[in-house]
């Protein structure tokens, strides 16, 4: 390994830590060291080394701990990732979808000759808001998460879905890492800030959604426009914000307005995100407490689970990714996770379980 910064990269390890042997190979630099508060100084040093090209880790091996030190390799661009039109092109792809989305939905439920929703310009746009504020501020937590760490990311790439005909107007978004995750806490903390913002707008707008739902007498209209032969599932959470406006119950109907829609997919988009499975956010949380072994019997769980919801599809999308690429891997895979991130994980399961589409006989 030769190179103008070695020696300065020597200079610093040495300067951090209690190196006690060191190996010069061809294309790496070892450091075994016997620091036992080693992380904050790691972090300190996978950030300087970021800055001259080099990627640092750290592995616990038989005879102690060792730093492992090499340039970064050469990687093939993606430049459709670096271009700053390719996300603006996508959301406003994705606003257009969703807006001819809320519309027709809206025309359909007016043609109901005793509903009449409001002009479907402006229920569309409410969706429209809705939906994707969902989404949006899901996509700026991990953001500002992301800037807290001095990650380096992507602007959020918004997936368009296919509007009306039953089917999703988007398939959520997603942001690219483009810098380091240097420790197990980082990656924590990425992960769930996303779902928990996200989640905090999809009940608010449940609430809204609930308290202005028209509410009918049982067998006036067709069953897809109701939700009391909803074959989707209901979350938890979703049956809560009908439940505190006296919406639904026997003799009743609830109608499926955009509004609620948009809650609905909010919440589906919430409890497949916290699902611990391959790179999801759950996963990337599952990864950071269970390891990457039970992190892969983790994402199979995952996967049997959505099978027994129905949503084979989404199961079968999860196998095929995770087979490429099972899960992140933290420079720092040593260091554990913090006792009140544990804490706040067993709090991740109950949130997904909330949000969980079940069936509507599931319950009592």
């Amino acid at each position: 390994m030769s190179d103008p910064y070695q020696e300065e990269v020597i200079s610093i390890v040495n300067s951090l830590f209690e190196v006690t042997q060191f190996n010069k190979g061809v294309y790496s630099l070892e450091f075994r060291i016997e620091d036992d508060n080693f992380k904050s100084k790691f972090e300190y040093l996978a950030r300087k080394l970021e800055g001259i090209n080099y990627v640092c880790k750290i592995e616990q091996m038989e005879n102690g701990k060792y730093i492992i030190i090499q340039r970064f390799p050469v990687k093939k661009q993606r430049k459709w990732l670096n271009a700053s039109w390719i996300p603006r092109i996508l959301f406003g792809i994705v606003v257009t979808f969703v807006m001819i989305d809320g519309y027709y939905r809206t025309i359909n439920l007016n043609k109901i000759d005793f509903i009449n929703l409001g002009d479907p310009y402006y229920v569309a746009g409410i969706y429209t808001l809705s939906l994707l504020g969902i989404l949006g501020i899901h996509e700026s937590g991990h953001l500002i998460a992301a800037k807290i760490h001095k990650l380096k990311t992507t602007w959020p790439f918004f997936i368009p879905g296919i509007p009306y005909y039953g089917f999703l107007p988007t398939f959520g978004a997603f942001i690219q890492s483009r810098g380091l995750t240097i420790n197990r806490e980082i990656l924590f903390d990425v992960a769930i800030a996303g779902p928990i913002a996200g989640l905090v707008v999809a009940i608010i707008v449940s609430l809204y959604g609930a308290y202005t739902a028209p509410m009918i007498e049982s067998g006036l209209v067709s069953s897809e426009h109701s939700l009391i032969e909803f074959t989707m599932g209901e979350p938890l959470l979703f049956k809560g914000a009908l439940a505190l406006f006296g919406k639904g119950g026997e003799g009743h109907e609830v109608l499926m307005t955009p509004i609620l829609w948009a809650a609905w997919i909010g919440f589906l988009i919430t409890f497949l995100n916290l699902l611990p499975a391959w790179q999801l956010d759950g996963g990337h949380m599952a990864r950071t407490l269970l390891g990457p072994k039970l992190h892969r019997y983790a994402t199979f769980g995952s996967m049997a689970i959505l099978v027994l919801l129905g949503y084979w599809i989404m199961a079968m999308l999860i196998l095929i990714m995770s087979a490429r690429n099972p899960s992140a891997n933290p420079l720092d895979d040593i260091s554990p996770l913090t006792k009140n991130r544990k804490m706040i994980y067993i709090g991740v399961i109950v949130l997904a379980i909330l949000c969980a589409p079940l069936p509507a006989n599931f319950l009592p």
